[in-house]
């Protein structure tokens, strides 16, 4: 996996060869990026706003725009943008990972498929493009946060705010595998908001936010199927 420093114009024609919209890459920063060849494996967390916990650091020392991954990426744990100013994280095949938390100013394409256990947007600057399905256990949105995109289907239980209609989004369609299942059933109960909610808590969706956010920072499971 030696990763390379790529002008914006060469990243264009990448773009161009592998079929990503220009609706879609228009939309980056015309700046350096770097360029992973894939398929390609993560072990552990990655963070996109520390670029020297990443594994692409020994040949791409100086951190870029962004990343762009040629092909599938596997991360085994789960991607991270908690600040302002994080790398984006172009991806032209699928992306697989455990847990996507997305605050800040996120920048996140991905030109096929996204898998995690869950998807989590918490912000309101972002760019935020799936041109294929969003598979996860439960995806939640609040903060105003609604992906820009979801060409495909978005797969599992959604948590949004009554204000986000999802039937007006630039989501393909909605599925919900089991609608019936409580959500007991698929967040750990630390994450529930239980009697009357405290600051950081999500009552219109019943989640705790802060206790999502430092389950997830530190590598606790969100959802009760691992």
């Amino acid at each position: 996996m030696r990763s390379s420093y790529l002008a914006w114009d060469d990243a264009v024609d990448l773009f161009e060869r592998r079929g990503l919209p220009e609706g879609t890459y228009e939309n980056l920063y015309e700046e350096e990026y770097i360029l992973v060849p894939g398929p390609a494996t993560v072990t552990g967390e990655l963070p996109l706003d520390e670029h020297e916990r990443t594994p692409w650091r020994e040949h791409t020392p100086e951190a870029a725009t962004g990343y762009v991954v040629d092909g599938d990426l596997v991360v085994d744990g789960n991607i991270t943008d908690v600040d302002d100013g994080a790398a984006a994280l172009i991806v032209l095949g699928n992306l697989r990972a455990r847990n996507v938390y997305l605050a800040g100013d996120a920048k996140l394409v991905v030109h096929g498929h996204v898998t995690a256990e869950t998807f989590v947007g918490d912000m309101t600057e972002k760019l935020v493009m799936i041109h294929g399905d969003l598979r996860a256990t439960v995806s939640i949105f609040w903060n105003e946060f609604c992906p820009d995109l979801v060409a495909g289907t978005l797969h599992g239980r959604t948590l949004a705010p009554a204000y986000l209609d999802l039937s007006t989004a630039p989501i393909g369609g909605l599925a919900d595998p089991a609608p019936e299942a409580p959500l007991s059933r698929l967040l750990v109960p630390e994450l529930l908001v239980t009697g009357a909610p405290g600051p950081d808590d999500l009552p219109e969706i019943g989640v705790r936010g802060d206790a999502l956010r430092d389950r997830l920072l530190a590598g606790l499971p969100l959802t009760t199927t691992r």
